[in-house]
Order: structure tokens, then sequence, then C-alpha cells
């Protein structure tokens, strides 16, 4: 199988996707302007503009920007966050999975993004993963803790 381009362009349009149907496509129900879940032809514009735009960012500035949001929200649900009701934000379970997706793209993307920019992120993980076991009731084992077994065992 070789790689051809496509020639074939992707924009968004009105037909949303409704229950039973495949791909946002239904024959029997063409979604018009009376249809009151249609979007409107400027928000229609407005997303296809975001897609053009994103299109001209470097694909490492999308894998750390992305692992720089799973960072922060992993880091509000290890009760970090700075406001006084950082205990409250806190949940675990919520951080666990954060910091796996995280862990995960981090290892995948590293070889592609470089050690410039991927240890500044594994840094920040490690600092991720050590604030969770300490944040823990019942802290993990090295190497059994959350993304560890994409990273490896982490010691404080």
């Amino acid at each position: 199988m070789s790689e051809q381009p496509r020639s074939e362009r992707f924009e968004f349009t009105d037909t949303a996707s409704s229950p039973g149907t495949a791909h946002g496509h239904d024959a029997a129900h063409d979604h018009g302007a009376s249809d009151p879940g249609a979007l409107p032809d400027e928000t229609l514009a407005e997303v296809n503009s975001q897609m053009r735009d994103i299109a001209e960012v470097p694909a490492v500035e999308v894998i750390t920007t992305a692992a720089v949001h799973l960072m922060s929200a992993a880091a509000v649900k290890c009760g970090l966050a700075a406001e006084e009701n950082a205990e409250e934000l806190k949940d675990l379970d919520e951080a666990r999975k954060l910091i796996i997706a995280l862990a995960g793209l981090i290892t995948a993307a590293a070889p592609e993004i470089g050690s410039q920019h991927a240890g500044p992120l594994r840094d920040g993980l490690k600092s991720l993963q050590l604030a969770f076991r300490e944040a823990s009731p019942f802290p993990d084992a090295p190497g059994a803790g959350p993304g560890e077994k994409f990273t490896g065992p982490v010691y404080g």
C-alpha cells in the first residue's frame, strides 16, 4: 500500500450526527436551514477557518500543547491548584487517568519531538507522578504508579 496524497478536502458541514446514523449522514433526513440543530453558516466558516489555521501549526507545538493541558489538569486533580479550594478539587482517580495518558503521549512522541522538547515534558511528568504518590493515602509501589508502565519506576 503506497502513501498517495488524498485528493478530497475535509470540511465541516451542517449535517449533524444523529442517533442511528453513520458518519453524520442520514439520507432520510436533510439538515437544512429549517433544522433547529443545524449550525449557522458563520459557525461552520469559523470552524473551517480554525482547521486551516491548525494546519499551519507544527506537530511538535500541537503535541507539547496537549501535554501541557494534560499536566495542568493532572496537577489540579492531584490537589496542586493554587486556589484555596485545592483540596476540594483533588480527585486521584481522575489524576491517575490523566497521568497515564500524559505518560503514553510523552513516551510515544519523544522520538518524534526530540529531547529538547521531550526532556522538560518528562521532568513535569515525573513531578506529577511523585506528587500523585505523595497525595495518595495508600501510595503505589515504585513501578506500579500511574504511567510507570510507560516510564519505568519513579523514585523521589
